[in-house]
C-alpha cells in the first residue's frame, strides 16, 4: 500500500494512535496533592484556595487574585467589577470563545465586535478606535493562542476615553508583553484552569488586578455578594453575622481543585518551555510549506503557546478546510478549530448580529486548522504531525 495515499481514501494513517489536539498532564504529585485535601478537615472554601491566589499572584507579577469556579465565571465576576451594567457597550474580538462576550451579556451589557490585525489574529487597535461610541464602558482584549496583544496601543485608547481594561488571558498563562507578564498590566486579568490550559485545577478561573476596589468586589461578588466583613456590615448582630449586599453569585472554586492548581504551578515553567520547544520544531519544519501561513510573531510579545494555529492558502489547494480537516483526522492527529467567531453563533444572530461585520475574522476562520500543542508532546510526536500535513497538503496541493 503507497504511504502516500492518504488514509481518508484508505491509505495507512501516519500515526498508528489518535494524538489529541490539547490535554492535561497530571503526576503523582498532583495525585498526592489532591488526596491531602481529601483526608483533610477543608474540601472546599479552605486555606488551600487562598495558598492558590497567592501564588498565582506572585507568578504574575499582579498584588491581587481571586479564584472562581471557572474562567467564564472569572470574567462574569470582572465585568461586575468593571461596574458593566445595561446598555453599556464593551468592545472585544470575535475570535474567541463565546464566554467572552457572554460575560458582558449576563450584566446587561452589549459586546460590540472588532475586527482581529490579519497577522497576529488578535484585536487591531485601529479597528477599536473606530468602534468606541458615547456608551463604551470596557475593552477586552484577547490574547489569543497565548500571543498577548497590542496592550501599549489598546492601554492608550483606554486612557484617552477612560475604559476599563480587562484582558481574557485564558490562553496566557506564563505570556509577556515588553518585559512583563500577562496578569500584571491591565486593569483586571482572567486565566483559565482547563485541562488543556497550561496548568489545570479540572475547571477553574483566575482574575488578578492591582486595584484593591476590584479585588473586594471580586471576593464578594463569587459568594453570592455575601460579606463577614465588619467594616463593611451595616449592622452587626454578633460574631455569627453576615450580609448579603448585593445579586452575587456561587462562583466559588474548592480546595480539592487549587490543590490540584497549587502542584501544577510548580512545573509550570517546564510547560511553557516545552510548549515553546515544540512551537519551534513546527515552524522549522513547515516553514517551506508554501500552502500554510505561519503563526506570525510581535517581537515585543513572548507567546506561552497555548495554541498552534495555521492558515491554509485555500487558493493553492484544490480541497476545502473541512476536507483537509477530514483528511488530517484520519490520519489519527487530532486537528481542531479555534475559533467560529462568536457573533455568528445563532444566539448572536437572534440579537441582531449579522456576517459581514468582522471581514478579517470570517476569513481567518474559514482557513485556521490548530494542530496538537501540549507539554506532554514530544518531539516526535510533532514530526508525525508535519508528516501528516505535508502527506495531506501534497495530495490536495493545484
Amino acid at each position: 500500500m503507497s504511504k502516500s495515499k492518504l488514509a481518508i481514501d484508505g491509505g495507512k494513517p501516519v500515526r498508528a494512535h489518535y494524538l489529541p489536539y490539547g490535554r492535561q498532564m497530571i503526576d503523582d504529585e498532583d495525585i498526592e496533592s489532591v488526596v491531602k485535601v481529601l483526608q483533610s478537615d477543608y474540601l472546599t472554601s479552605g486555606p488551600a484556595i487562598e495558598q492558590f491566589e497567592a501564588e498565582i499572584a506572585a507568578f504574575t507579577g499582579a498584588k491581587y487574585a481571586v479564584a472562581f469556579s471557572s474562567g467564564t465565571a472569572a470574567l462574569h465576576g470582572a465585568c461586575y467589577a468593571a461596574g458593566i451594567g445595561e446598555g453599556d457597550e464593551v468592545i472585544t474580538t470575535p475570535m474567541t470563545f463565546a464566554a467572552t462576550a457572554n460575560c458582558v451579556l449576563y450584566q446587561g451589557g452589549v459586546p460590540v465586535f472588532a475586527d482581529i490585525d490579519p497577522r497576529t489574529y488578535n484585536l487591531d487597535p485601529q479597528r477599536i478606535r473606530e468602534s468606541i461610541t458615547a456608551r463604551t464602558k470596557a475593552i477586552i482584549p484577547v490574547h489569543f493562542t497565548g500571543q498577548p496583544a497590542q496592550l501599549d496601543e489598546i492601554l492608550q485608547i483606554a486612557r484617552e476615553h477612560n475604559l476599563i481594561v480587562i484582558e481574557d488571558a485564558a490562553h496566557a498563562l506564563g505570556a509577556r508583553y515588553k518585559d512583563r507578564s500577562i496578569g500584571s498590566i491591565g486593569d483586571m486579568t482572567m486565566f483559565s484552569f482547563h485541562p488543556v490550559k497550561h496548568i489545570t485545577t479540572g475547571e477553574g478561573g483566575m482574575i488578578t488586578t492591582n486595584n484593591p476596589v476590584y479585588y473586594e468586589k471580586l471576593l464578594q461578588f463569587r459568594t453570592h455578594g455575601i460579606t463577614r466583613d465588619e467594616r463593611k456590615l451595616r449592622e452587626n448582630h454578633g460574631p455569627w453575622y453576615y450580609e448579603m449586599q448585593f445579586l452575587g453569585y456561587n462562583y466559588r472554586i474548592t480546595d480539592i481543585q487549587t490543590s490540584l492548581g497549587i502542584s501544577q504551578l510548580r512545573r509550570i515553567g517546564g510547560f511553557i518551555e516545552k510548549r515553546k520547544q515544540l512551537a519551534a520544531l513546527y515552524l522549522q519544519e513547515l516553514s517551506a510549506t508554501k500552502e500554510l501561513i505561519l503563526p506570525h510573531q510581535l517581537p515585543e510579545a513572548e507567546s506561552s503557546w497555548h495554541l498552534f494555529i495555521v492558515r491554509l492558502q485555500l487558493v493553492r489547494l484544490k480541497a476545502t478546510r473541512k476536507t483537509v480537516f477530514q483528511a488530517l483526522q484520519k490520519e489519527n492527529i487530532g486537528v481542531n478549530v479555534h475559533y467560529i467567531p462568536a457573533y455568528l453563533h445563532p444566539y448572536y444572530e437572534s440579537l441582531g448580529f449579522r456576517k459581514g461585520i468582522c471581514p478579517v475574522a470570517e476569513s481567518c476562520y474559514e482557513e485556521f486548522i490548530t494542530l496538537p500543542l501540549y507539554a506532554g508532546m514530544e518531539p516526535e510526536d510533532v514530526l508525525d504531525v508535519v508528516a501528516a500535513v505535508k502527506k495531506v497538503i501534497r495530495h490536495y496541493s493545484k
